[in-house]
């Protein structure tokens, strides 16, 4: 799950890396470039809720493997496109097929982890998405140099089917696994509680019924508006180290490397947190809440980043580098949320509807960071539009953790 979510991300960070080069060769304005994400996100947004009730279907190894096949193809293709229209479709195939994996992922964090160990599990497979975005600061530019920006998709893409090898040596289910003992198939099953959605052999809950949970909104809300300040950074990062401080091509791997390792730690330690609050003997309801609300007040200095690194970059680049740390703790206890609370007939399912409503966030961040970039640039004060965006990235979490507590106050036992 790991090495598949580090070809995931490394292979949508791609275009964000080659930006300058694109938009020479195609006559990108900001507005074009927000469109391009915008498709991506649009159809990322779309094949979540495809994906997930496709990953509950057909379960977790042919289902990772399928997306894993189809999301490589996407990525190579993007090379073959000669116009603005076809990077467009080539980020629609990508969006649609790229949606698999976080589904795919936390089902079977769900299939092989009990719920204590559940965030552990999910912070270091979702490390991958800061471990591709430092691999693509460090390589895309250098492939792009040496031999055009055509092989930066092709190689990149190229790496998701070397993956899908070794997925169908080692990987299968507990119950298939002839490797797992009785005894660690009871150990995965040692802190079970019966799901609030349906007992795991009763029939699959339609998604109609998921949405009547409260627990579905907190969740989906949660990512709404979360999500879109991870794909802001992912795709305006080295654009804002470009206009900020004249980065461009190779000279932007290190900072870029930087920022993306500090969210790696960010990651496993936000994993790492309640469990050890678990533990320490806290509920599971308590030091998932409590450390989600540790993540969100350290999201908020990031506010201040331009003001903080107006002369010295790298003092830009570790506050940065704390945000998206702060980010990817976060995502790793959201995403626990749900394995937490529902059977694992459903979770692909929820994690779907919410990954949708994060990528509609992330639509919307998309279009108004490309409005407000080419307002302000024309203005001749660029900057401007940054403070505005990271003023949101600061506070987005903060109002999320809100809105979940009050969704789901309690810390009842969940009931069938």
């Amino acid at each position: 799950m790991f090495f598949a979510t580090t070809i995931n991300y490394l292979d949508r960070t791609v275009i964000s890396l080659l930006k300058s080069t694109l938009e020479k060769e195609f006559s990108w304005s900001e507005t074009d470039y927000a469109n391009i994400v915008i498709a991506f996100q649009v159809s990322y947004a779309l094949g979540m809720v495809v994906m997930g009730r496709v990953i509950d279907k057909i379960g977790t190894k042919w289902g990772y493997a399928i997306v894993i096949f189809f999301w490589s193809i996407a990525a190579s293709s993007h090379a073959l496109v000669k116009s603005t229209l076809g990077f467009l479709m080539a980020r629609v195939g990508l969006g649609l097929t790229e949606a698999g994996n976080f589904p795919a992922a936390i089902k079977t964090v769900a299939e092989w982890f009990p719920v204590r160990e559940r965030a552990l599990a999910t912070g270091i497979f979702n490390s991958g998405t800061s471990i591709g975005a430092i691999i693509a600061p460090l390589t895309v530019p250098f492939i792009a140099a040496a031999f055009g920006w055509k092989w930066a998709f092709i190689l990149t893409g190229a790496t998701g089917f070397l993956l899908l090898i070794f997925w169908f040596i080692f990987y299968d289910i507990p119950s298939k696994q002839k490797r797992v003992t009785q005894e660690e198939i009871d150990y995965i099953q040692i802190d079970q509680v019966k799901a609030i959605d349906t007992d795991t052999a009763g029939p699959k809950p339609s998604l109609p019924s998921l949405l009547k949970i409260k627990t579905t909104w907190a969740f989906t809300l949660g990512k709404f508006l979360t999500d879109p300040i991870w794909w802001f950074y992912l795709f305006w990062l080295p654009a804002f180290l470009k206009s900020e401080y004249g980065l461009d091509g190779t000279a932007m791997a290190l900072p870029l490397a930087m920022v993306y390792s500090m969210s790696t730690i960010g990651s496993v330690f936000g994993g790492w947190l309640p469990l050890y609050f678990i533990r320490s003997g806290w509920p599971v309801f308590r030091a998932r809440k409590t450390s989600m609300f540790i993540y969100a007040v350290c999201a908020l200095p990031v506010v201040m980043v331009q003001y903080a690194g107006h002369k010295n970059m790298w003092l830009a680049v570790m506050i940065m580098g704390f945000a998206t740390a702060a980010h990817q703790a976060w995502s790793a206890n959201i995403y626990t949320t749900v394995s937490d609370r529902f059977s694992k007939i459903s979770v692909g399912s929820v994690i779907g509807f919410g990954g949708m409503a994060g990528a509609a966030g992330g639509i919307l961040i998309a279009r108004l960071a490309g409005k407000l970039f080419d307002h302000y640039k024309s203005l001749g004060h660029l900057e401007t539009g940054y403070y505005i965006m990271f003023f949101i990235c600061g506070f987005g979490y903060l109002l999320a953790w809100i809105i979940m507590h009050f969704l789901v106050p309690g810390k009842r036992v969940i009931e069938a």
